[in-house]
């Protein structure tokens, strides 16, 4: 049975079942074109994509949701807080390029903040579903996205209040800062929409300059081929060489350009204990992650993100790493992933070997 009450009320009952399911804030879009549709498609054209294939194959969809959801009227837009708090960043000092390891512990490898823990598509796609059942009562039809969709979702959110588009692309909340997933569930209802967020970045360009490898190649415009987090995540090949130095330690994308945002003087630790750091992806030496079998890093990675980049991707960012600061100590582990039966690890491997020979044959004359 459909129960029956104004647009108004059912909005404001909405935003409230949406704080009780753990969201951190829930705001309505109209269900239109994307402002930046045409910049998308423009971004397509000079294949700054990269290799990700799927923003092309749903170029369309992510123009127009009614080719997602017909007869679709409104998106809900959900924030969901991730931040663990600055202590929690303990054990990923970084170290610059050329420096020594620390002798009296392995080198450890940097991952970002949002794979510390529990898989995030996994959590929101539960409270996704409870969101999808509350608005059937009323009628709807729905259709729900974590980041896996044909959706331009920050389109959607800064268009519907949950924060602005900062130069670097990536979404800001007054409130929780950059550090928080977005999650949409279109929907056949007509709910009051939400004010636009007010850019309030200003003259601010610290997230452009924080970039290690320019790839916010201006204001609003990132070259996915130059990302970090591209290099590390979605591309399934090798990492070009001029890239390599510049990923320093990191091994599973790259905060840079988030923690740079002054606006993250305000975020707050997430009440979400499923996100909290795991030894995993905290405690472990880069050497020890070299030590992985398939079986083994599936079984480490079971529920984390990194899983989806399997032991292939994930050793290949672990060999970059320990070639721009590992030390002679690392050398056995990589002679050992030099000869590995899977090829990119290989690969990658006997690069850091000749990185690490090359730095430390002044200082160590016996490392040939």
């Amino acid at each position: 049975m459909i129960a029956r009450i104004s647009a108004i009320e059912l909005k404001a009952q909405l935003v409230s079942y949406a704080r009780e399911t753990g969201f951190d804030s829930c705001r309505v879009a109209r269900c239109n074109s994307p402002r930046h549709a045409n910049a998308f498609r423009e971004w397509l054209r000079d294949s700054a994509h990269g290799e990700m294939n799927y923003m092309q194959r749903g170029e369309e969809k992510r123009c127009d949701p009614e080719k997602i959801l017909p007869g679709a009227q409104s998106i809900v837009v959900l924030a969901l807080n991730y931040f663990q708090g600055i202590e929690n960043g303990i054990g990923f000092q970084p170290m610059g390029d050329g420096q020594d390891a620390d002798p009296t512990s392995a080198a450890k490898g940097k991952i970002a903040r949002y794979a510390w823990g529990e898989d995030y598509h996994d959590l929101i796609a539960a409270k996704l579903d409870k969101i999808d059942e509350f608005l059937r009562t009323f009628g709807g039809q729905q259709k729900c996205y974590t980041d896996t969709g044909p959706v331009l979702e920050r389109d959607h959110a800064a268009e519907g209040g949950i924060g602005w588009q900062g130069k670097s692309t990536m979404l800001i909340h007054e409130r929780l800062g950059t550090w928080f997933f977005l999650a949409e569930v279109l929907t056949t209802l007509a709910l009051p929409t939400d004010e636009p967020a007010r850019d309030r970045c200003g003259t601010c360009d610290r997230c452009i300059t924080a970039c290690p490898t320019g790839a916010i190649t201006a204001p609003h415009r990132l070259d996915a081929r130059r990302c970090i987090s591209y290099l590390t995540i979605e591309l399934k090949t090798a990492i070009p060489v001029e890239f390599r130095p510049l990923l320093g330690d990191r091994i599973f994308g790259c905060d840079d350009c988030l923690e740079a945002c002054p606006w993250n003087r305000f975020a707050q630790a997430s009440q979400e204990s499923a996100f909290s750091a795991r030894q995993s992806t905290t405690g472990m030496s880069l050497r020890e992650y070299l030590e992985l079998t398939d079986t083994e890093f599936r079984t480490l990675f079971r529920n984390s993100p990194i899983k989806r980049i399997k032991r292939r991707g994930f050793l290949r960012n672990v060999c970059v790493a320990l070639g721009n600061i590992g030390d002679p100590s690392d050398l056995p582990a990589l002679e050992r992933a030099a000869v590995d039966a899977e090829p990119l690890i290989a690969e990658h491997a006997a690069w850091a070997i000749q990185r690490i020979r090359d730095r430390h044959r002044h200082t160590h004359p016996q490392i040939v």
